[in-house]
């Protein structure tokens, strides 16, 4: 499981950075394809972010991590490459 979750977490942040990339870089360039991609980057970003924090809830039980550790986990979620400092620092 534990695997699983460090695929998540890093396509977690993939899709977090490709949702800023879509935003900074081709919005204000092209605005149909702007509203073309910002459909599925955002739904497989929320699918992804659920996941990882489903996930999370999940190994910190399995795994006994201490609340200072996953409240850290979860915070990264929210932050830019949070997600692969986590994957680095504490997987």
């Amino acid at each position: 499981m534990l695997k699983f979750f460090k695929i998540v977490a890093i396509l977690e942040g993939v899709s977090y950075l490709a949702l800023f990339a879509n935003m900074l870089f081709i919005k204000p360039n092209n605005m149909e394809l702007y509203k073309t991609l910002l459909f599925p980057i955002g739904m497989g970003h929320g699918v992804l972010f659920i996941a990882y924090l489903i996930l999370a809830t999940m190994l910190k039980f399995e795994l006994d991590w201490s609340w200072k550790k996953f409240g850290i986990i979860a915070i990264a979620s929210v932050l830019p490459f949070g997600t692969f400092y986590v994957e680095k620092k504490y997987l």
